[in-house]
């Protein structure tokens, strides 16, 4: 089992500027090059200051520049805000300036807040069916000249330009969730990226239970999809023995406010807009400290080993580091080198 990054900036007021987040990011990825990371991850978000990424394109183009080894991965493109001719293009072009390490995610997006903004407040719920549109049409533009009739897209004969440097394609990944998600995935030859949230282990297991059914539903597929999964960490010392509190809160902390977005009842300041109040979640006992300790990967170096010995014993391909928790610069970086120097020797 391979281990990744996955992180943005993170703004919580006003306290810290953008430029000093991005030299965070850049350092957090620096560091996990170092530390043997195969992959850095970087989603799309638009006007939310606690994700910021109007697009992972530029941000990995950089990063390409000041690395030499780690994967650069978009994950993920939310389908419907772009068209397939200029994902196409600019996912190539990630991967002509890295040199082949381009990874591409693909999600159909998830925050109503942000398809009320950008289409005209057309369902989010509809998005599966730009996603379902786009992979293919990326893929075939990839290969050479097209033409694509959709239902959403229509262009006449044209190609990505330039071509990716990894043939035929650069790796393609999908969000999934729900069995249709997995299945569409396979079909189309692409991995798979999931994500339990607040739940515990056992939805990573039926996580991977709707993998390998869409996997055995499809034995056309000659090259066997990978997946990976993605779960907020944290590592403290062995000796902290109170050290899981203040990560699970700070988790909770960023589950409460990815509540507020997600509901889209209020409207933002500025970019910013506060957690849903604890009291909202009395009854709801998987936003308690408590059990987010037991549901994000969250303890010290041995108890973070033997959780991720139980992933990759079901199979695993890649465990995402989200790093992403409303804790400060060095909270995230101090966690980060322990996961290195004391976790990841065990998976070598």
């Amino acid at each position: 089992m391979r281990f990744s990054l996955f992180v943005h900036m993170e703004r919580w007021d006003d306290s810290v500027d953008h430029r000093q987040l991005w030299e965070n990011l850049v350092e957090l990825t620096q560091l996990a090059e170092r530390g043997g990371f195969g992959t850095v991850w970087i989603g799309e978000h638009h006007s939310m200051e606690y994700t910021i990424s109007p697009s992972p394109m530029p941000q990995l183009a950089y990063l390409a520049a000041r690395t030499s080894t780690i994967r650069l991965g978009a994950g993920t493109i939310i389908a419907p805000f772009w068209n397939p001719i200029r994902v196409a293009g600019e996912a190539a072009l990630l991967d002509v300036i890295s040199d082949g390490r381009a990874e591409v995610g693909l999600a159909r997006g998830a925050y109503q807040f942000e398809f009320d903004r950008l289409l005209g407040g057309m369902p989010a719920t509809d998005g599966g069916k730009h996603l379902r549109e786009l992979v293919p049409a990326v893929r075939a533009l990839w290969q050479g000249d097209y033409a694509h009739d959709g239902e959403i897209w229509q262009f006449p004969t044209s190609t990505s330009v330039p071509k990716p440097v990894q043939q035929p394609t650069p790796p393609m990944w999908i969000a999934a969730r729900d069995p249709a998600s997995h299945d569409f995935a396979v079909a189309e030859g692409c991995n798979v990226m999931v994500t339990p949230l607040m739940k515990g282990d056992e939805e990573v297991v039926d996580l991977m239970k709707k993998f390998e059914t869409a996997i055995a539903n499809h034995p056309e597929v000659t090259r066997r999809p990978e997946i990976m999964v993605l779960r907020h960490t944290h590592v403290h010392a062995e000796d902290d023995l109170d050290g899981w509190r203040p990560a699970a809160e700070a988790i909770g902390r960023f589950y409460r406010t990815f509540d507020a977005w997600f509901g889209n009842r209020t409207t933002p300041t500025d970019g910013f807009l506060d957690p849903s109040p604890e009291s909202k979640f009395a009854e709801r006992p998987e936003f308690e400290p408590e059990s987010l300790h037991r549901t994000a990967m969250i303890g010290t170096p041995a108890e973070v080993i033997e959780r991720l010995r139980s992933y990759e014993e079901l199979g695993v391909d890649e465990y995402s580091f989200w790093i992403d928790n409303s804790m400060c610069h060095e909270d995230k970086r101090r966690s980060l080198e322990l996961f290195i120097n004391d976790v990841m020797p065990a998976f070598r």
